[in-house]
Protein backbone atom coordinates (compact mmCIF):
# COMPACT_ATOMS: atom_id res chain seq x y z
CA UNK A 1 0.00 0.00 0.00
CA UNK A 2 1.21 3.49 -0.82
CA UNK A 3 0.82 6.91 0.79
CA UNK A 4 -1.39 8.54 0.40
CA UNK A 5 -3.39 5.30 1.03
CA UNK A 6 -6.94 5.85 -0.89
CA UNK A 7 -9.50 4.80 1.74
CA UNK A 8 -13.52 4.01 1.33
CA UNK A 9 -15.67 3.73 4.46
CA UNK A 10 -18.88 1.72 4.45
CA UNK A 11 -21.15 2.71 7.05
CA UNK A 12 -21.70 6.44 7.59
CA UNK A 13 -23.25 6.55 11.33
CA UNK A 14 -22.24 8.54 14.50
CA UNK A 15 -18.62 7.28 14.82
CA UNK A 16 -17.58 8.55 10.93
CA UNK A 17 -17.38 11.88 12.05
CA UNK A 18 -14.40 11.01 14.48
CA UNK A 19 -12.66 9.78 11.47
CA UNK A 20 -13.55 12.88 9.29
CA UNK A 21 -12.47 15.31 11.41
CA UNK A 22 -8.71 13.29 11.76
CA UNK A 23 -8.31 12.01 7.62
CA UNK A 24 -8.33 16.02 7.27
CA UNK A 25 -5.45 16.39 8.92
CA UNK A 26 -3.41 12.99 7.88
CA UNK A 27 -1.42 13.42 5.23
CA UNK A 28 -1.02 9.55 4.92
CA UNK A 29 -5.16 8.81 3.72
CA UNK A 30 -6.74 9.95 1.07
CA UNK A 31 -11.09 9.36 1.59
CA UNK A 32 -12.34 8.62 -2.17
CA UNK A 33 -15.73 7.17 -1.70
CA UNK A 34 -18.29 6.14 1.22
CA UNK A 35 -21.24 4.15 1.25
CA UNK A 36 -24.46 3.03 3.90
CA UNK A 37 -27.80 1.19 3.37
CA UNK A 38 -29.13 4.53 3.68
CA UNK A 39 -28.44 6.47 0.58
CA UNK A 40 -28.77 9.74 1.85
CA UNK A 41 -26.04 9.29 4.92
CA UNK A 42 -23.73 8.64 2.75
CA UNK A 43 -24.41 11.63 0.43
CA UNK A 44 -24.23 13.71 3.12
CA UNK A 45 -20.96 12.71 4.21
CA UNK A 46 -19.83 12.93 0.14
CA UNK A 47 -21.52 16.66 0.45
CA UNK A 48 -19.35 17.86 3.77
CA UNK A 49 -15.53 16.06 2.25
CA UNK A 50 -13.90 17.17 -0.84
CA UNK A 51 -13.33 14.74 -3.28
CA UNK A 52 -15.19 12.28 -1.96
CA UNK A 53 -17.90 9.64 -3.79
CA UNK A 54 -20.98 8.36 -2.85
CA UNK A 55 -21.33 5.09 -3.62
CA UNK A 56 -23.34 1.56 -3.03
CA UNK A 57 -21.84 -0.72 -0.68
CA UNK A 58 -21.48 -3.32 -4.38
CA UNK A 59 -20.00 -0.05 -6.00
CA UNK A 60 -17.55 0.79 -3.42
CA UNK A 61 -15.83 -2.58 -3.48
CA UNK A 62 -15.60 -2.16 -7.20
CA UNK A 63 -14.12 0.63 -7.16
CA UNK A 64 -10.44 0.34 -8.76
CA UNK A 65 -9.60 3.40 -6.37
CA UNK A 66 -9.81 1.95 -3.19
CA UNK A 67 -7.14 0.17 -1.66
CA UNK A 68 -8.20 0.24 1.79
CA UNK A 69 -11.92 -0.44 3.39
CA UNK A 70 -12.95 0.93 6.57
CA UNK A 71 -15.78 -0.71 8.09
CA UNK A 72 -18.11 1.27 10.06
CA UNK A 73 -20.74 -1.02 10.43
CA UNK A 74 -22.52 -2.49 13.30
CA UNK A 75 -20.81 -5.34 14.94
CA UNK A 76 -22.84 -7.93 13.83
CA UNK A 77 -21.86 -7.42 10.13
CA UNK A 78 -17.90 -6.70 10.68
CA UNK A 79 -16.81 -10.20 9.30
CA UNK A 80 -19.51 -10.48 6.44
CA UNK A 81 -18.53 -6.74 5.18
CA UNK A 82 -14.56 -7.35 5.67
CA UNK A 83 -15.00 -10.64 4.16
CA UNK A 84 -16.21 -8.80 1.04
CA UNK A 85 -13.78 -6.38 1.01
CA UNK A 86 -11.30 -8.93 1.48
CA UNK A 87 -12.51 -11.01 -1.83
CA UNK A 88 -12.41 -7.42 -3.54
CA UNK A 89 -8.88 -7.43 -3.40
CA UNK A 90 -8.64 -4.65 -1.03
CA UNK A 91 -7.66 -4.34 2.49
CA UNK A 92 -9.61 -4.11 5.23
CA UNK A 93 -9.65 -1.46 8.80
CA UNK A 94 -12.88 -2.30 11.10
CA UNK A 95 -14.09 -0.77 14.21
CA UNK A 96 -13.99 -2.80 17.43
CA UNK A 97 -14.72 -5.71 17.98
CA UNK A 98 -12.98 -7.38 14.79
CA UNK A 99 -15.91 -9.88 14.33
CA UNK A 100 -18.72 -10.98 16.79
CA UNK A 101 -17.41 -14.23 17.29
CA UNK A 102 -13.66 -15.73 17.32
CA UNK A 103 -14.71 -18.20 14.91
CA UNK A 104 -16.07 -15.09 12.32
CA UNK A 105 -12.54 -13.73 13.41
CA UNK A 106 -10.79 -16.55 12.02
CA UNK A 107 -12.47 -16.56 8.59
CA UNK A 108 -11.26 -12.73 8.41
CA UNK A 109 -8.01 -13.38 9.32
CA UNK A 110 -7.33 -16.56 6.99
CA UNK A 111 -9.27 -14.77 4.05
CA UNK A 112 -6.75 -12.09 4.46
CA UNK A 113 -3.73 -13.93 4.28
CA UNK A 114 -4.80 -15.97 1.26
CA UNK A 115 -5.47 -12.96 -0.70
CA UNK A 116 -2.08 -11.17 0.72
CA UNK A 117 -4.10 -7.87 2.30
CA UNK A 118 -3.97 -6.59 5.60
CA UNK A 119 -6.44 -6.04 8.28
CA UNK A 120 -6.26 -3.51 10.91
CA UNK A 121 -8.49 -3.30 13.75
CA UNK A 122 -9.45 -0.46 16.55
CA UNK A 123 -8.83 0.39 19.15
CA UNK A 124 -6.37 2.57 17.86
CA UNK A 125 -5.97 4.89 21.09
CA UNK A 126 -2.85 2.45 21.88
CA UNK A 127 -0.53 4.42 19.72
CA UNK A 128 -1.44 7.51 21.51
CA UNK A 129 0.78 9.02 24.39
CA UNK A 130 -1.33 8.05 27.04
CA UNK A 131 -0.68 3.91 26.35
CA UNK A 132 2.60 4.40 24.81
CA UNK A 133 3.98 6.62 27.49
CA UNK A 134 3.50 3.83 30.04
CA UNK A 135 4.70 1.39 27.13
CA UNK A 136 8.27 3.06 27.31
CA UNK A 137 8.01 3.53 31.64
CA UNK A 138 8.20 -0.24 31.18
CA UNK A 139 10.62 -1.14 28.36
CA UNK A 140 12.78 1.60 29.92
CA UNK A 141 12.94 -0.45 33.51
CA UNK A 142 11.09 2.10 35.86
CA UNK A 143 9.04 -0.49 37.12
CA UNK A 144 11.36 -3.04 37.26
CA UNK A 145 10.08 -6.15 35.94
CA UNK A 146 6.25 -6.12 35.78
CA UNK A 147 4.15 -8.00 38.43
CA UNK A 148 0.47 -7.54 38.14
CA UNK A 149 -2.12 -4.87 36.51
CA UNK A 150 -5.39 -3.99 37.26
CA UNK A 151 -7.63 -2.94 34.61
CA UNK A 152 -11.29 -1.12 36.33
CA UNK A 153 -14.18 0.37 33.86
CA UNK A 154 -17.55 0.89 36.37
CA UNK A 155 -20.60 2.77 35.34
CA UNK A 156 -24.08 2.07 36.04
CA UNK A 157 -25.23 1.74 32.60
CA UNK A 158 -25.33 3.37 29.36
CA UNK A 159 -29.34 2.92 29.52
CA UNK A 160 -28.88 6.29 31.37
CA UNK A 161 -27.90 8.51 28.46
CA UNK A 162 -28.11 6.49 25.08
CA UNK A 163 -31.78 6.60 23.87
CA UNK A 164 -31.36 2.92 22.44
CA UNK A 165 -29.43 0.60 24.88
CA UNK A 166 -30.99 -2.41 23.95
CA UNK A 167 -27.99 -4.15 22.48
CA UNK A 168 -26.05 -2.98 25.43
CA UNK A 169 -28.11 -6.41 27.35
CA UNK A 170 -28.20 -8.58 24.84
CA UNK A 171 -25.92 -11.51 23.39
CA UNK A 172 -22.82 -9.84 22.10
CA UNK A 173 -23.13 -6.98 24.67
CA UNK A 174 -21.96 -6.01 28.12
CA UNK A 175 -19.45 -4.24 29.57
CA UNK A 176 -16.49 -7.04 28.98
CA UNK A 177 -17.52 -6.99 24.99
CA UNK A 178 -18.51 -3.38 24.81
CA UNK A 179 -15.53 -1.70 26.40
CA UNK A 180 -12.83 -4.61 27.20
CA UNK A 181 -10.90 -4.16 23.41
CA UNK A 182 -9.91 -1.36 24.75
CA UNK A 183 -8.91 -2.29 28.36
CA UNK A 184 -7.65 -5.74 26.89
CA UNK A 185 -5.26 -4.38 23.65
CA UNK A 186 -3.67 -1.86 26.16
CA UNK A 187 -2.28 -4.40 28.62
CA UNK A 188 -1.09 -6.90 25.66
CA UNK A 189 0.71 -3.52 24.70
CA UNK A 190 1.94 -3.06 27.80
CA UNK A 191 2.22 -6.66 29.26
CA UNK A 192 2.63 -8.70 26.44
CA UNK A 193 0.23 -11.58 25.04
CA UNK A 194 -2.04 -13.74 27.33
CA UNK A 195 -1.94 -17.50 27.66
CA UNK A 196 -4.69 -18.50 30.43
CA UNK A 197 -7.65 -16.76 31.88
CA UNK A 198 -10.22 -17.38 34.97
CA UNK A 199 -13.68 -15.28 35.22
CA UNK A 200 -16.47 -14.88 36.99
CA UNK A 201 -19.95 -13.01 35.92
CA UNK A 202 -23.51 -11.63 37.67
CA UNK A 203 -25.95 -9.13 36.91
CA UNK A 204 -27.87 -7.26 39.57
CA UNK A 205 -31.77 -7.06 37.73
CA UNK A 206 -33.49 -8.46 34.96
CA UNK A 207 -34.66 -4.85 33.14
CA UNK A 208 -33.45 -1.72 32.76
CA UNK A 209 -35.04 1.72 32.34
CA UNK A 210 -34.55 3.94 29.77
CA UNK A 211 -33.08 7.24 31.07
CA UNK A 212 -33.47 9.68 28.13
CA UNK A 213 -34.73 10.12 24.35
CA UNK A 214 -38.21 9.43 23.11
CA UNK A 215 -38.28 6.00 24.47
CA UNK A 216 -37.71 7.66 27.87
CA UNK A 217 -38.77 5.01 30.77
CA UNK A 218 -39.20 2.10 28.84
CA UNK A 219 -38.09 -1.10 30.20
CA UNK A 220 -35.27 -2.99 28.45
CA UNK A 221 -35.00 -6.69 28.98
CA UNK A 222 -31.17 -7.71 30.65
CA UNK A 223 -30.23 -11.29 28.47
CA UNK A 224 -25.99 -11.19 29.77
CA UNK A 225 -24.13 -10.58 32.98
CA UNK A 226 -23.81 -6.86 33.28
CA UNK A 227 -20.87 -7.04 36.02
CA UNK A 228 -17.86 -9.58 35.01
CA UNK A 229 -14.42 -10.02 37.00
CA UNK A 230 -11.42 -11.56 34.67
CA UNK A 231 -7.90 -13.19 35.91
CA UNK A 232 -5.74 -12.78 32.77
CA UNK A 233 -2.06 -14.38 32.85
CA UNK A 234 0.22 -12.93 30.67
CA UNK A 235 3.18 -15.27 28.87
CA UNK A 236 5.93 -13.25 30.69
CA UNK A 237 4.01 -14.59 34.08
CA UNK A 238 2.87 -10.80 35.11
CA UNK A 239 -1.57 -11.64 36.08
CA UNK A 240 -4.03 -8.72 35.07
CA UNK A 241 -7.22 -8.15 36.49
CA UNK A 242 -10.50 -7.17 34.75
CA UNK A 243 -13.27 -5.41 36.36
CA UNK A 244 -15.62 -4.43 33.68
CA UNK A 245 -19.23 -3.49 35.03
CA UNK A 246 -22.86 -1.75 34.32
CA UNK A 247 -24.06 -2.17 37.99
CA UNK A 248 -21.47 -0.49 39.74
CA UNK A 249 -22.19 3.11 40.66
CA UNK A 250 -18.33 4.84 40.73
CA UNK A 251 -15.03 4.27 41.24
CA UNK A 252 -11.83 5.74 42.31
CA UNK A 253 -9.71 3.22 41.03
CA UNK A 254 -7.15 4.17 38.20
CA UNK A 255 -8.37 2.47 34.66
CA UNK A 256 -5.32 0.80 34.65
CA UNK A 257 -2.50 0.29 37.23
CA UNK A 258 0.96 -1.40 36.45
CA UNK A 259 3.26 -3.16 39.54
CA UNK A 260 6.53 -3.63 39.55
CA UNK A 261 8.94 -5.08 41.07
CA UNK A 262 10.44 -1.50 41.66
CA UNK A 263 7.74 0.73 41.24
CA UNK A 264 3.84 1.62 40.37
CA UNK A 265 2.33 3.08 36.88
CA UNK A 266 -1.35 4.73 36.42
CA UNK A 267 -1.67 4.50 33.27
CA UNK A 268 -4.44 7.05 31.46
CA UNK A 269 -8.00 5.91 30.05
CA UNK A 270 -7.35 3.11 26.97
CA UNK A 271 -10.29 4.83 25.58
CA UNK A 272 -8.37 8.35 25.05
CA UNK A 273 -5.36 8.81 23.09
CA UNK A 274 -4.04 10.83 25.86
CA UNK A 275 -3.60 11.71 29.77
CA UNK A 276 -0.97 11.50 32.61
CA UNK A 277 1.09 8.51 33.23
CA UNK A 278 2.14 8.51 36.87
CA UNK A 279 5.05 7.03 38.48
CA UNK A 280 5.58 5.95 42.32
CA UNK A 281 9.23 4.10 42.61
CA UNK A 282 10.23 2.20 45.23
CA UNK A 283 11.72 4.49 47.81
CA UNK A 284 9.91 7.81 46.88
CA UNK A 285 7.67 10.19 48.58
CA UNK A 286 5.01 10.61 46.33
CA UNK A 287 3.91 10.02 42.85
CA UNK A 288 5.38 11.94 39.96
CA UNK A 289 3.56 12.60 36.45
CA UNK A 290 6.31 11.24 33.54
CA UNK A 291 6.71 13.59 31.05
CA UNK A 292 5.13 12.69 27.19
CA UNK A 293 7.65 10.25 26.09
CA UNK A 294 6.03 8.19 23.17
CA UNK A 295 3.11 7.77 20.98
CA UNK A 296 1.38 9.59 17.99
CA UNK A 297 0.67 13.53 19.31
CA UNK A 298 -2.91 14.77 19.20
CA UNK A 299 -4.09 11.41 17.77
CA UNK A 300 -7.46 9.91 17.25
CA UNK A 301 -9.24 7.52 15.36
CA UNK A 302 -8.06 6.77 12.33
CA UNK A 303 -4.71 7.14 13.48
CA UNK A 304 -4.25 3.50 13.32
CA UNK A 305 -5.00 3.52 9.45
CA UNK A 306 -2.60 5.53 9.12
CA UNK A 307 0.16 3.82 10.78
CA UNK A 308 -0.88 0.60 9.10
CA UNK A 309 -0.34 2.69 5.73
CA UNK A 310 3.52 2.62 6.68
CA UNK A 311 3.96 -0.87 7.93
CA UNK A 312 6.29 -2.71 5.17
CA UNK A 313 4.34 -5.78 3.61
CA UNK A 314 4.05 -8.82 5.50
CA UNK A 315 4.77 -6.92 9.05
CA UNK A 316 2.02 -6.68 11.22
CA UNK A 317 0.28 -3.64 12.11
CA UNK A 318 0.37 -1.86 15.15
CA UNK A 319 -3.34 -1.83 15.96
CA UNK A 320 -3.73 -4.68 13.24
CA UNK A 321 -5.97 -7.97 13.10
CA UNK A 322 -3.77 -10.39 14.93
CA UNK A 323 -4.26 -8.31 18.19
CA UNK A 324 -7.39 -7.78 17.86
CA UNK A 325 -8.18 -11.32 17.48
CA UNK A 326 -6.04 -12.35 20.50
CA UNK A 327 -7.73 -9.59 22.56
CA UNK A 328 -11.60 -11.27 21.20
CA UNK A 329 -10.61 -14.58 22.02
CA UNK A 330 -9.78 -13.42 25.61
CA UNK A 331 -12.58 -11.73 25.72
CA UNK A 332 -14.93 -14.77 25.17
CA UNK A 333 -12.60 -16.77 27.41
CA UNK A 334 -13.31 -15.22 30.41
CA UNK A 335 -17.22 -15.43 29.40
CA UNK A 336 -16.50 -19.22 29.13
CA UNK A 337 -14.95 -19.35 32.13
CA UNK A 338 -17.37 -17.50 34.04
CA UNK A 339 -20.12 -20.29 32.70
CA UNK A 340 -18.43 -23.22 33.47
CA UNK A 341 -15.89 -22.01 36.53
CA UNK A 342 -12.71 -23.60 34.90
CA UNK A 343 -9.79 -21.72 33.89
CA UNK A 344 -9.68 -21.55 29.92
CA UNK A 345 -6.36 -21.62 27.91
CA UNK A 346 -5.70 -19.34 24.91
CA UNK A 347 -5.11 -20.65 21.71
CA UNK A 348 -3.96 -17.46 19.93
CA UNK A 349 -1.07 -15.46 20.75
CA UNK A 350 0.38 -12.24 19.69
CA UNK A 351 3.36 -10.58 19.17
CA UNK A 352 3.72 -7.49 21.52
CA UNK A 353 3.27 -4.45 18.88
CA UNK A 354 6.41 -2.09 18.60
CA UNK A 355 6.34 1.01 20.67
CA UNK A 356 5.62 4.31 18.55
CA UNK A 357 8.39 6.28 18.79
CA UNK A 358 7.10 10.22 19.73
CA UNK A 359 5.83 11.81 16.80
CA UNK A 360 3.80 14.54 15.59
CA UNK A 361 1.69 12.21 12.60
CA UNK A 362 2.29 13.88 9.18
CA UNK A 363 4.03 11.03 8.03
CA UNK A 364 3.69 7.52 10.04
CA UNK A 365 6.43 6.27 11.82
CA UNK A 366 7.71 3.11 11.68
CA UNK A 367 10.60 1.22 13.81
Amino acid sequence: MGIPLNVGIIGCGAIIAQYLTNFRRLDAINLVAVADLDPARAQAVADSYDGVRALTVDELLAAEDVELVLNLTIPAAHADVALKAIAAGKSVYGEKPLAATTAEARQVLDAAAAAGVAVGCAPDTVLGTGIQTARKAIDDGLIGAPVSATATMATPGHERWHPNPDFYYQPGGGPLLDMGPYYVSALVTLLGPIVSVVGAASHTRSERTIGSGPREGQKVPVEIDSHVTGVLVHASGALSTLFMSFDAVKTKSPNIEIHGEKGSLIVPDPNHFDGDVQLFELGADDWKTLPVSAGYVDAGRGFGIADLSATPAGQEPRAGGQLAFHALEVMESVLESAKTGQAVAIQSTVKRPDMVELAELTTPVRA
